[in-house]
């Protein structure tokens, strides 16, 4: 049994103490002290007598006091059998949760032994199973890394007779290349392989040193490109060698871009900036020669119109070769299914191999036709006599070098209908049909001589 309530009952002796006023939640002692200083003080005394409320409050303390050791002694017995009541409840829960505890710890140890032992038994197979499939996957990979270097080495046999080869060695080299560069991503094919001795050794010794073969040979052949005096036949056969070096260039370019960087094919870019670089080179020097020494003016003429012949030729071939899926390029940032010659155009920011052959060549040649004519001497004197001779050589050097060799058979499409140089069947355009297409040409070339020359 328990006791809720100390306020005294009817049956109870009647108390003078004011329960009410101490049970109201809202009681405040403050106040009910200063009730108590007011009831025993005149408010306009000059000192207060507090031990009147103070003997009021300890007395009260002591009523309280002695109610509740009458309470008490009167509920003991009461008090005493509730409390043995509630020992002895307690001391049988006790005893159940004992038993329940102890067929809990029982159910415990059997369920550890049939499920928490197994699982931990069948946590090692698994990890046993896992390792052995990682194992099996790295032994994979190696063997294809190994298969794919052994196609290689033979493909790069094949290179020397085959101008195809150079394209089936660039697919071998894009796939080992996929291998490699997964060999850091956990899950991928060729995970791990960056640790193998074997594969190691494979790369820089059978791998680099073909791919570096495949691009010097696919170099070698863009820079030795010529459609000088072929015959239908061997422009063919020029052509698809040199199809064959642009996509053998184009596959093997570097695909490890920086984050939000466009791919371009640099490779392939490098080769063909080279040829129109020491086509350039040449013609500038065999030029500027000439016009010191104007004997060999003419000879020299033919020879760069040779060189931009073999421009617009080169233009041709790129303009018909389409550029192959690359698989090591993801569909954001692969480039669409194009003509070789855009990303090339692209990179010079021309419209026309031709068209840009002569203007830089006549960028170059106003200074080189000064230097002459400030030297003075007989090369300036015969120079500034055949001023009007040397214009009109240059033009038709720019006329004959504009357009297509005979071996191609057809014209080029560069920069749109502006570069076309042939009519329909292959056949060649009038001089002056020519004459109009480049005249903007025409005019830069002559008067990067002649109006330097000087009267």
């Amino acid at each position: 049994m328990s006791v809720t309530n100390t306020k005294p009952t009817e049956d109870d002796d009647p108390s003078y103490i004011d329960y009410e006023a101490f049970l109201d939640p809202k009681f405040s002692p403050a106040a009910f002290a200063n009730t108590l200083v007011l009831a025993t003080n005149n408010p306009n005394d000059v000192t207060l007598d507090l031990s009147t409320p103070l003997s009021r409050v300890l007395f009260d303390i002591q009523e309280i006091d002695s109610h509740i050791d009458q309470l008490t002694t009167r509920s003991a017995i009461p008090l005493l059998t509730h409390t043995k009541e509630q020992n002895e409840a307690s001391g049988r829960i006790v005893g159940e949760i004992d038993t329940q505890i102890k067929a809990l710890n029982d159910s415990y140890k059997q369920l550890e032994k049939e499920v928490i032992q197994k699982h931990a038994e069948a946590e090692e197979v698994r990890q046993v199973a896992t390792r052995l499939w990682e194992t099996l996957s790295l032994g994979r990979a190696v063997g294809r890394c190994l298969q794919l270097g052994r196609q290689l080495e033979i493909q790069s046999v094949e290179c020397k007779e085959d101008h195809r080869a150079l394209v089936r060695c660039a697919h071998t080299l894009l796939s080992l290349r996929e291998l490699f560069f997964s060999a850091t991503t956990p899950g991928s094919e060729g995970y791990g392989l960056d640790k193998v001795d074997t594969v190691r050794t494979l790369r820089k010794s059978i791998v680099e040193p073909i791919e570096l073969s495949v691009r010097e040979g696919a170099e070698r052949i863009i820079r030795e490109f010529s459609m000088g005096s072929h015959t239908f036949a061997q422009a063919e056969e020029t052509k698809a060698r040199t199809i064959s070096a642009l996509t053998a260039l184009y596959l093997i370019s570097p695909t490890n871009l920086a984050k939000g960087e466009k791919w371009t094919p640099k490779f392939m870019i490098q080769a063909l900036e080279l040829y129109i670089r020491s086509a350039l080179q040449s013609s500038i020097a065999g030029l500027s020669r000439a016009l010191a020494a104007l004997p060999g003016l003419e000879k020299t003429l033919g020879e760069v119109s040779a060189r931009c012949q073999n421009l617009v030729a080169l233009e041709a071939v790129l303009d018909q070769a389409k550029t192959p899926p690359h698989p090591l390029l993801s569909a954001p940032i692969a480039p669409k299914s194009t003509s070789m010659l855009l990303p090339l155009l692209a990179y010079l920011e021309t419209g026309s191999l031709a068209s840009y052959f002569w203007r830089t060549m006549a960028g170059s040649l106003g200074s080189r036709v000064q230097e002459i004519v400030n030297k003075g001497g007989v090369s300036a004197r015969t120079l500034r006599t055949n001023k009007q001779k040397v214009g009109d050589h240059i033009r038709e050097c720019v006329i004959r070098g504009s357009q297509p060799p005979s071996s191609l058979g057809v014209g080029v499409g560069a920069g749109g209908q502006r570069g076309k140089t042939a009519t329909k069947g292959g056949k060649h355009p009038e001089p002056d049909h020519v004459s109009k297409v480049w005249e903007r040409e025409i005019a830069v070339m002559v008067g990067s001589v002649v109006n330097n020359v000087g009267n």
